[in-house]
C-alpha cells in the first residue's frame, strides 16, 4: 500500500510536464524573465528588444529610453516634441506666455516645461540669458500647466522665450532640446486707453509688439496665417473677417462693428484692427486690439479718408487679414447718426448751457469775493479754488506762488503724510534745501512701497520753506506716467519731508555714463518718446518747465523716464551748471535758449529747445553739452548760429530733430505733440534710424569761420586756435602736421 502510493505520486501528468520545461528553459529572443523562479517568460514590451536567450530585461530601441525608476515591464519612451501654438500676451513690461501641449509625449504622462528667457539686440543675433529681477509666475522650471507670466522686464527691449517640454527620459537625451520660440519686443504702455471690450494701443512700441512673429521650430507660420485659414501645427487660422458696418462717425472718431469670420476655426481671443490715413499709404499706421466685435476709433482728423482692416486671432494664430474698407470722418462737429443725432444735439446744447451758467456764476462771485475783500481787508479770500476757475473737464496748471498762503496751495495739491508712516533707509544725496534719502512709505490698508524722500534741513528760513514746498505744489498737480509722481508731504511734523516715487537707477546723465553703448537705438529712442510725452502733457497743462536736462531725467528700474525737479519756477541760486544773465538771476546756460537767455522768455518752445540737449545728451550717452567751453562762449557761438555736432553713430533723422529743435526763430520750433509723432514714426519703422549723420552734415562752427580776422597775423596754430577757442581741436591740429597758418592756408586752398 504505502509502495502503491509512492509511485503514484511520483507520476506527473503531460500538462505539468510542459508547464515545468517551460520554466525550467531560459527565455527566447524577444521575451525576458526579471527574475528566476517559477516566472513566465514576458513578451518584450513596446520599443524594446533583446537578441539573445536568457535575458533578464529588454533594451531600448534607438532614441528610445527607460528611466532608473521605470519598471522593465514599462514601454521604452522618448523625450516630448515642442510645445505648439505659442501665444503672447504683451502689458508693458510683462508678458504672458500662452501654449499648446506637445503634438508626441513620447510615450509618458510625466511632462514639465522649462521656460528661458533670453535678452537680445537687433542685427547680428546677440542674445544673452536674462539677469536682473526678471519673475516668473508661478515659476521658470517644472511647470505642469501650458502658461507662465513674465514680470519685471525692462522697457523698449527685444526678448526671446524658449518654451521646452521635457519628460522623465529627456535627461538621456541632452543633445536634444525639444522647444518652441517666440520673440517680444517690451514697450512702456503709458497711454492706453480702456474701452468697453476695446484696448488701443496708442504707444508705438506696444504697436511694435502686436506684430511680433510667434517662432517654431521647423515651422514659420506668418504666411499661412496673413492668408486666412491656414493651418498651423495641425490647427487652422480662422477665415478673413468680410462684413464690416459704420455705426456712427463724428469729426475726431468713426464707430464700428463687424461679423465674425465665417469659418472661426477654434475660440477667437481677440481682433487686430490696423487703420491709417489713406494719403499716408500704410506709412504710418495704428494697430488696436479688441475682444469683442465692434470699436471706436478716435483722435482722427476732420474730414478724411481711413483704411481699415481687421483680423481674427485664435490659440492657432491670426486669420488673414479682412479687405481694406474705406471710412470717413465728418467734416462738422456734430456725430452723424440716425439714431441719436436729436441726442447729441440736445447734449452738446446742454453742455453749452452749463458752461455759460458756470462763467456767470464765476463772475458774481468774483465781484462778491472782491465787495467783500474791500470791505473786510483783513478777512481770508474765500475758498473758491484760490480764485482759479476750473471748468468741468479742463486742468490747467495752477501757480502756487499765486496763493496769498503758500501752505493752502501745498494741502490743495499733495497729500498730508503721517511721519510714523515713512521709514528712510539711507541717504543718497544732497538738494538744494537738505538731504535726499531712500525709504519706505506704508500707508493703511495698502501695500509698502520704496519711496525717495527730500528733507528740509534744520535752521530754515520761513522763505525756504515755502520754496521748499512749492515743488511739492507744483508736482502735486500732475498725473502722467513720465511724470515723477508725487506720494505726500509732511508738513505738521520736523523734518519738513516731500515723499516721491522711487526710481532705481537716478538721473539720465548718470545712468547713461554708467552704461555707455549698452543699449539699442530703439531702447534709446524709447527713452526720449517717454520724456516726450511727459513734456507734451506739461505743455498742454501750461506749465514750462525751464530747466529740463539729463540730470532732471530719473529713470526706473524698467528703463521709464520721467521728469522731475519743478523748483525752476524760482531763481535758481546754487546751481552749478548756471551762469549770470544781464537781467540778474541763474539759468542753466547750456540747456537754454537763446531768447530765454538774453530777454527772460520762457515758454513751452524754450522747452523744445531744452528737449534738442536732452536728446543730444542721450544719444552721446551722457557727454557734457558744447564741453568745456565757458558759458560766454557758449552763449556768444550759439548765438552766431553754431549747433553742436551729431553724436557718434547718431541717426540722421534724430540729428535732425535736434536741428528742427535748435531754430533761433521759436516759432519754427516744433511742438512736444509733434516730437512725439515723430519718435513714434521712428520707433515703427526702425530701418530710418540706420542711416547715421555723417561729420559733412554738421553745422559749420561760426567760431572757426571769422571772415573778419586775417589769418596771417597769427605766427603760430596755437595763436589763431587759442583766439578761435578752439582748444579741444587744438591737440588734433598739430597731431596731424598743421604746425602753421601756413600749412592750413595751403590745405584749405587745395
Amino acid at each position: 500500500m504505502r509502495c502503491e502510493y509512492a509511485w503514484r505520486g511520483s507520476v506527473r501528468s503531460p500538462a505539468v510536464k510542459e508547464r515545468q520545461a517551460a520554466i525550467d528553459q531560459a527565455c527566447r529572443p524577444g521575451f525576458y524573465k526579471a527574475s528566476s523562479g517559477n516566472v513566465k517568460c514576458s513578451k518584450c514590451p513596446p520599443h524594446s528588444y533583446t537578441h539573445q536567450e536568457g535575458a533578464v530585461h529588454c533594451a531600448c530601441e534607438k532614441n528610445y529610453f527607460r528611466a532608473e525608476e521605470d519598471p522593465v515591464s514599462m514601454a521604452c519612451s522618448r523625450p516630448p516634441s515642442a510645445p505648439r501654438n505659442v501665444i503672447s500676451a504683451i502689458n508693458e513690461t510683462s508678458v504672458i506666455l500662452d501654449w499648446t501641449w506637445p503634438a508626441d509625449s513620447g510615450g509618458r504622462k510625466d511632462v514639465i516645461f522649462n521656460v528661458v528667457c533670453k535678452r537680445c539686440w537687433l542685427g547680428p543675433r546677440q542674445c544673452e540669458p536674462c539677469r536682473g529681477a526678471v519673475r516668473f509666475l508661478p515659476r521658470a522650471t517644472g511647470l505642469a500647466n501650458t502658461t507662465v507670466t513674465v514680470v519685471d522686464l525692462l522697457a523698449h527691449t527685444n526678448y526671446t522665450f524658449e518654451i521646452e517640454a521635457q519628460n522623465g527620459v529627456s535627461a538621456q537625451a541632452p543633445t536634444v532640446r525639444q522647444y518652441a520660440a517666440v520673440t517680444i519686443t517690451t514697450n512702456q504702455a503709458v497711454q492706453a486707453v480702456s474701452e468697453t471690450k476695446t484696448r488701443k494701443i496708442v504707444t508705438p512700441l506696444s504697436t511694435l509688439a502686436l506684430r511680433q512673429i510667434i517662432q517654431l521650430p521647423l515651422l514659420s507660420y506668418k504666411t499661412q496665417a496673413e492668408q486666412g485659414d491656414g493651418c498651423v501645427n495641425g490647427q487652422s487660422t480662422p477665415s478673413a473677417v468680410t462684413v464690416i458696418r459704420k455705426d456712427r462717425t463724428s469729426r475726431n472718431s468713426i464707430s464700428l462693428s463687424w461679423m465674425e469670420p465665417e469659418r472661426p476655426n477654434g475660440i477667437i481671443l481677440d481682433y487686430e484692427v490696423k487703420y491709417y490715413e489713406k494719403q499716408e499709404q500704410e506709412t504710418s499706421y495704428t494697430i488696436l486690439r479688441s475682444k469683442g466685435t465692434n470699436v471706436t476709433l478716435n483722435g482722427l482728423k476732420p474730414d478724411t479718408t481711413y483704411l481699415l482692416q481687421i483680423r481674427a486671432r485664435t490659440a492657432a494664430g491670426y486669420g488673414g487679414s479682412s479687405r481694406k474698407f474705406e471710412f470717413e470722418t465728418s467734416p462738422d462737429s456734430f456725430s452723424i447718426s440716425s439714431e441719436n443725432s436729436q441726442v447729441v444735439l440736445i447734449a452738446v446744447s446742454s453742455a453749452v448751457a452749463i458752461i455759460l451758467l458756470t462763467v456767470l456764476l464765476y463772475i458774481v462771485i468774483s465781484r462778491f469775493c472782491r465787495y467783500s475783500k474791500s470791505k473786510h481787508p483783513d478777512e481770508k479770500r474765500l475758498p473758491f479754488g484760490n480764485g482759479h476757475l476750473r471748468l468741468p473737464g479742463i486742468k490747467t496748471y495752477v501757480d502756487p506762488h499765486t496763493y496769498e498762503d503758500p501752505s493752502q496751495a501745498v494741502h490743495e495739491f499733495a497729500k498730508e503724510l503721517e511721519a510714523s508712516c515713512i521709514a528712510i533707509d539711507k541717504v543718497v544725496g544732497a538738494g538744494e534745501f537738505g538731504e535726499v534719502c531712500s525709504g519706505r512709505l506704508k500707508l493703511p490698508s495698502k501695500k509698502e512701497i520704496c519711496v525717495a524722500i527730500k528733507t528740509l534741513k534744520a535752521g530754515y528760513t520761513e522763505k525756504q520753506r515755502r520754496d521748499f514746498l512749492s515743488e511739492a505744489s507744483i508736482m502735486g498737480q500732475f498725473d502722467h506716467p513720465n511724470i515723477i509722481r508725487l506720494e505726500g508731504v509732511v508738513t505738521r511734523s520736523k523734518p519738513v519731508m516731500i515723499v516721491t516715487e522711487y526710481m532705481e537707477n537716478g538721473s539720465l546723465d548718470g545712468f547713461l555714463r554708467k552704461h555707455d553703448a549698452q543699449f539699442t537705438v530703439i531702447q534709446l529712442v524709447g527713452m526720449l518718446r517717454g520724456i516726450a510725452s511727459g513734456m507734451k502733457y506739461l505743455s498742454d497743462m501750461g506749465y514750462v518747465h525751464r530747466d529740463l536736462a539729463a540730470r532732471n531725467i530719473l529713470v526706473n528700474s524698467n528703463l521709464v523716464c520721467k521728469v522731475s525737479d519743478f523748483g525752476l519756477s524760482r531763481v535758481l541760486e546754487d546751481d552749478p551748471e548756471a551762469a549770470y544773465t544781464t537781467r540778474g538771476g541763474k539759468i542753466p546756460i547750456r540747456w537754454t535758449a537763446p531768447e530765454a537767455i538774453a530777454y527772460r522768455k520762457f515758454t513751452s518752445a524754450s522747452d523744445v529747445w531744452s528737449y534738442g540737449i536732452v536728446l543730444w545728451e542721450v544719444m552721446s550717452y551722457g557727454e557734457r553739452p558744447y564741453w568745456e567751453m565757458s558759458n560766454q562762449d557758449v552763449i556768444k557761438a550759439v548765438d552766431e548760429g553754431y549747433r553742436l555736432p551729431p553724436p557718434m553713430e547718431c541717426p540722421a533723422t534724430l540729428y535732425q530733430l535736434m536741428l528742427d529743435c535748435w531754430q533761433k526763430d521759436r516759432n519754427n520750433r516744433p511742438k512736444f505733440e509733434q516730437i512725439v509723432s515723430i519718435l513714434d514714426k521712428l520707433i515703427r519703422n526702425p530701418s530710418s534710424l540706420k542711416i547715421t549723420a555723417s561729420t559733412t552734415s554738421r553745422p559749420v562752427n561760426l567760431l572757426l569761420d571769422r571772415t573778419s580776422t586775417d589769418i596771417t597775423s597769427f605766427h603760430t596754430m596755437g595763436d589763431w586756435l587759442e583766439s578761435a577757442r578752439t582748444l579741444p581741436c587744438k591737440d588734433a591740429f598739430s597731431g596731424v602736421g598743421y604746425s602753421s597758418c601756413d600749412t592750413l592756408a595751403k590745405t584749405s586752398a587745395e
